[in-house]
């Protein structure tokens, strides 16, 4: 009778376990990571990335997780010493693999994009140039990472990624909705354009009213599930340290052949020795000039603070009559359809005007005037005003300002009115603007999709009735054995 007993409680036992539910529990998505590399003309900065291993239509959802800057010199400056490029990666590489959990070093693809200055090594010494990025690469495949690959990025990809990331940031793509619990495609998305001024090119990138587009200047994206049409150009040369030494070097030839010449830009009292041997250095200012002499002439620039001589002085630089009577054409001949909506300017758009107070789009008379109040200082006033500011870039505030205002309103064609929708910025929360977001957002397309995980999990309530069914017949069958 005990072991009939035994038996009626196990097939109870087996009937109650196949009667109790089982269903598909998902556990959360694996978090992946991702590097890149900013590799500018004067500096170079790594950003890591994270972001869930589902996608949403197949885009990340990308967070910024860590930027280091790198110390020292753009590696295009390692033309000479080419390993030092890539040594000198390794202080931020440790800290980037600090922040990645180890058991994840292996799968995060590491990138280095190089932009304009590795652009001008290149078109100048291109073998130099590839042992430059020979010894970028041979250092990050050094490190446990899965590296990607090391390469100069082409302008208009520069301009179209930093499109990319403004508007990820700015929730212009998808925007997360907590009643809905998922991510949605805001209604009447407000798209913005893009404006980067670094120290070798200068980019713009927005869409353009209608089909108003040149298919040689088009980006074409498809993100979160919808298509984007973008016009994107870059401008070799027309960043603010080439332009700088364009400026310095057309002084100097319409002074020529005298040794002391005359700065418009340079605040009064403020005195800089340039060679002219210099000027061979950068493919922006190799071409000879006839008006000035060879060798390696020392020429002293003498500052002189004049705002309207800086602004006349710095429009030489551009070749404007080559348009004609066109209204879609910016300078030098590129076309460029009417700008359109508003603009985030980052990079040395915002940390010029941030040195003046004008990042909350002031109006165009205000920026103005504060810009002639600037050229107007001595440099003595300057210097004192100012100690933490280093002394290199203090002098240039006032070129590089008024090279903003010709650019923006001369060469792209903004106007008092659509001045108003440019905001000048360098972040969005805790992410930085530039392009090394949208490059990472751009390839998470290319990273599979990882399936979610999932395990059998039983109802909780039916599993709790059941272990409990479970130990009383146990209990039952113990006590019956025992009687």
């Amino acid at each position: 009778s005990a072991i009939i007993g035994a038996l009626v409680a196990l097939s109870i036992i087996a009937l109650v376990l196949s009667m109790v539910k089982v269903e598909d529990v998902t556990l959360p998505p694996a978090v992946k990571y991702g590097m890149v590399f900013d590799a500018g003309s004067s500096h170079t900065s790594l950003f890591v990335y994270e972001w869930d291993s589902d996608k949403e239509n197949d885009t990340g959802v990308v967070s910024q997780t860590l930027s280091c800057d790198v110390q020292g010199p753009g590696i295009s400056s390692y033309a000479n010493n080419p390993s030092k490029a890539g040594d000198s990666l390794r202080e931020c590489l440790d800290k980037a693999l600090e922040v990645v959990p180890a058991e994840k070093h292996m799968d995060v693809p590491a990138y280095l994009g190089a932009t304009a200055g590795m652009r001008l090594l290149r078109e100048q010494n291109s073998s130099a140039a590839d042992q430059v990025l020979a010894e970028v690469a041979k250092t990050m495949r050094e490190y446990p990472v899965a590296f990607k690959g090391a390469r100069i990025l082409m302008g208009e990809e520069e301009g179209a990624y930093g499109w990319i990331t403004i508007n990820y940031l700015l929730d212009s793509f998808t925007k997360f909705s907590p009643k809905a619990h998922t991510w949605l495609r805001p209604e009447a998305a407000n798209i913005f354009g893009a404006l980067d001024l670094g120290g070798a090119s200068t980019q713009i990138s927005f869409m353009p009213e209608g089909s108003a587009i040149n298919q040689n200047e088009a980006s074409k994206f498809t993100l979160y599930g919808y298509n984007y049409n973008i016009y994107t150009h870059s401008y070799l040369c027309y960043g603010q340290n080439e332009m700088l030494k364009r400026l310095a070097k057309e002084l100097i030839a319409e002074s020529s052949p005298s040794t002391r010449v005359h700065h418009p830009c340079y605040p009064k009292g403020y005195n800089e020795t340039v060679s002219l041997s210099s000027f061979r250095t950068s493919r922006c200012t190799a071409r000879s000039d006839p008006r000035l002499p060879l060798g390696d002439r020392e020429v002293t620039l003498e500052g002189r603070g004049d705002a309207s001589g800086c602004l006349a002085a710095l429009r030489k630089l551009f070749n404007f009559s080559a348009c004609g009577q066109s209204r879609d054409c910016t300078f030098d001949g590129v076309f460029q359809p009417p700008v359109r909506g508003q603009f985030i300017a980052f990079s040395a758009f915002y940390y010029n005007f941030k040195f003046l107070n004008l990042t909350e789009g002031q109006p165009l008379a205000m920026a103005r005037e504060a810009i002639e109040r600037l050229c107007t200082r001595s440099w003595e006033d300057l210097f004192s005003s100012y100690p933490k500011e280093d002394p290199k870039r203090l002098p240039t505030y006032c070129a590089n300002a008024n090279y903003i205002l010709t650019l923006l309103l001369d060469a792209y064609k903004f106007n008092e009115t659509s001045w108003n929708n440019i905001f000048f910025q360098m972040k969005v929360g805790s992410a930085d603007i530039g392009w090394t977001l949208g490059y990472m957002l751009n390839l998470t397309n290319i990273i599979p999709a990882e399936a979610p995980a999932r395990v059998k999990g039983h109802v909780p309530s039916l599993w709790a009735a059941a272990i409990t069914f479970i130990i009383l017949t146990l209990v039952l069958g113990l006590t019956a054995l025992l009687l």
